[in-house]
């Protein structure tokens, strides 16, 4: 995360854009528009705090200790025991901090757009953007099936866009305490657009005179925008939505130049291609068409598993980024902030860019729109209110461009055979067993995962989990680190021996409880990651040398997070998944269920260390080893 800083940070981070790329404030709400039961306690959020700099500073050496030698840990000490000390350089750091967040409604989250995001130049895809496999529905089948499905899908959305438009949102709360609703605002009607050095993210908010009304459906390729709204506001129909889809397939029999997969790219590159191609006026009012739309939906041809790929395997490429050249990486527009995908056989996912929303608001709307395709009635008929004919969006096309696509097939078809994805349903148990045991289910599965990579690999490993900051006023995230001292002695116990089962149920109940004491520092703003990272961009921005103890090789170990895991809960039995972030780590996301688990693990192939198959396999196994300990052990040990 760290190793992605850009040298130069002085410039103010572009915010988001409105009519006619017009500034807009960076914050949405009731400071913009008139506040509802959606922001009923935004105003009253607290900002969110800087932690004492040597509370971080001893956490830091915390989370170093299970990860490096002995040797190097007393050189590391010395390091920050000298940037700690009174009159030193963290001292100065933290007071420039200090009198950053006075100025600031949130002193970290432009830098964290700018850092995390717009400044990143990988592709989007398996880096940045995750993708969601959605539960089957079995009852849409075939090309009509998937025209019926891809209707009730968009019709289930704009409901969930008329909350957000009316504020009628319940508000999320963790723990009883309000969240900050913000991120609602920013995942319909949003665009990330590539610039050859930085991107930019631009929103066009209901509140806008001039507020989007239409979609972006594609499908062979070719992308049509497609009204959902009519000129009063007042949604089209089922049959009016199924109608234009209908009119788009049977007018595009034949797949178009894939231009969409240059979304693929490298972001310096596409950010070259786009300023090249935005100087023909087809083109940019095209590229128009798609950043002011809604959302996009893809009408996938038949998604076909390979030979040692399972459905539910595809389903997660698909997701991610399109499966290939070959499947429908063509048939996306991965700079749109949310675009969903509908295939012919009842499945269907959704992929999402990253930089205006964490996975709670795109969750939430994916578990009532599924719920809202549940219970709606399906009654497709011919009687339609004659919506506007879809508007195919052209493109012109130079011959450098068409090389430009060959090779950004070339780099997709690369990434999709590097890429290993394991997905499954843990079916022993589900978050009702820890429960029934008194234990956090996401402190046991972050335990299992530690205990899975130390079986594997005989150490243990700096592990990143995202944890919410939204108790605080425009909060993003901060990493709860679930490789602790307890976790490791934990690990190393359940693998010793001489150890009895009462004594690993104790070691097991200590990690946890250390998971847990983290992750509640974390949500209540006392996480270290996001303060050293402010501590290190005021250095940069006052225009000093790089403190020693960034360029420490301890900082770069606990930085280089080899297991990348995110809990992402729903109501439904979704799966999301993304890339690892290191070249020899994994990717897991996990949705725990009432009676399962439901786990996606990504790795990649070029790694010779890694491998997501059995890394599922041994963690199934820790799971029920752990389950097997605090069943069998005698009652003395769980006091």
């Amino acid at each position: 995360m760290f190793s992605r800083l850009p040298k130069n940070l002085v410039q103010r981070v572009m915010g988001v854009t409105g009519k006619d790329g017009a500034h807009l404030p960076a914050r949405l709400g009731p400071s913009n528009v008139h506040a509802g039961r959606m922001f009923a306690h935004q105003d009253s959020l607290a900002r969110l705090p800087i932690p004492p700099l040597q509370q971080t500073l001893y956490k830091y050496l915390m989370a170093v200790k299970p990860i490096i030698s002995p040797e190097d840990y007393e050189v590391t000490k010395k390091i920050v025991d000298d940037f700690g000390k009174p009159g030193g350089v963290g001292q100065d750091l933290q007071m420039g901090l200090i009198n950053r967040a006075k100025k600031m409604e949130n002193w970290l989250s432009d830098w964290w757009l700018k850092v995390a995001y717009l400044d990143y130049r990988s592709p989007v895809i398996v880096n940045v953007s995750p993708g969601v496999v959605f539960p089957e529905l079995s009852e849409f089948k075939g090309r009509e099936g998937q025209l019926k499905q891809a209707a009730t899908l968009i019709n289930s959305v704009m409901d969930f866009k008329y909350l957000i438009d009316t504020q009628s949102v319940p508000v999320d709360k963790m723990a009883g305490q309000p969240l900050c609703m913000d991120q609602y605002y920013k995942i319909l009607a949003s665009c990330r657009i590539p610039g050859p050095k930085r991107d930019e993210v631009k929103i066009f908010p209901p509140t806008l005179s001039n507020a989007p009304k239409h979609i972006i459906i594609a499908y062979n390729n070719q992308f049509y925008s497609v009204d959902v709204l009519r000129p009063d506001g007042k949604p089209y129909s089922l049959n009016d939505i199924y109608a234009q889809l209908k009119y788009i397939v049977m007018a595009t029999p034949v797949p178009a130049v894939p231009v969409g997969i240059l979304t693929t790219e490298h972001r310096n590159t596409w950010g070259k291609i786009y300023k090249k191609m935005k100087k023909d006026h087809v083109n940019k009012d095209s590229f128009e068409k798609i950043k002011r739309s809604l959302f996009l939906v893809a009408l996938d041809q038949d998604e076909r598993p390979g030979e040692d790929a399972s459905d539910i395997v595809m389903r997660g490429r698909q997701s991610l980024y399109g499966g290939g050249s070959m499947i429908s990486s063509g048939n996306r527009w991965f700079d749109k902030t949310i675009q969903f995908w509908v295939g012919t056989s009842g499945c269907m996912g959704l992929t999402y860019e990253h930089c205006t929303a964490e996975g709670p608001p795109i969750v939430a709307m994916a578990d009532q729109s599924l719920s809202k395709m549940n219970n709606l009635v399906t009654d497709f008929g011919s009687d339609t209110s004659n919506p506007p004919k879809p508007e195919r969006l052209d493109f012109n096309i130079s011959p450098d461009i068409v090389e430009a696509i060959e090779e950004a097939k070339h780099s997709v078809d690369v990434a999709h055979t590097d890429l290993q994805v394991s997905l499954f349903q843990f079916k022993e148990f589900g978050k009702n067993f820890p429960k029934s045991q008194r234990l956090s289910p996401d402190s046991f599965i972050q335990n299992a995962l530690q205990y899975t990579f130390f079986k594997l690999y005989g150490y243990s490993t700096a592990t990143y989990e995202s944890g919410s900051l939204r108790k605080y006023k425009f909060g993003r995230t901060d990493t709860i680190r679930s490789a602790t001292i307890e976790s490791d002695q934990f690990v190393r116990g359940m693998c010793d021996p001489t150890k009895t089962p009462s004594e690993k149920v104790m070691l097991l109940r200590n990690a946890i409880a250390a998971h847990k004491q983290y992750t509640n520092d974390v949500i209540n703003g006392d996480g270290i990651d996001r303060h050293l990272l402010g501590l290190k961009l005021i250095a940069i921005e006052n225009g000093a040398n790089v403190p020693d103890i960034f360029m420490d090789t301890a900082f770069t170990s606990c930085t280089h997070f080899r297991l990348s895991t995110s809990q992402v809960p729903a109501k439904h039995d979704l799966t999301m998944l993304f890339g690892p972030v290191v070249p020899d780590g994994y990717g897991i996301c996990y949705n725990p269920q009432e009676h399962h688990f439901n786990f996606s693990v990504t790795a990649y192939n070029t790694s010779p260390e890694t491998d997501s198959d059995r890394f599922a396999d041994v963690l199934q196994e820790s799971l029920m080893e752990m389950c097997h300990i605090l069943v069998t052990a005698p009652p003395a040990a769980k006091l």
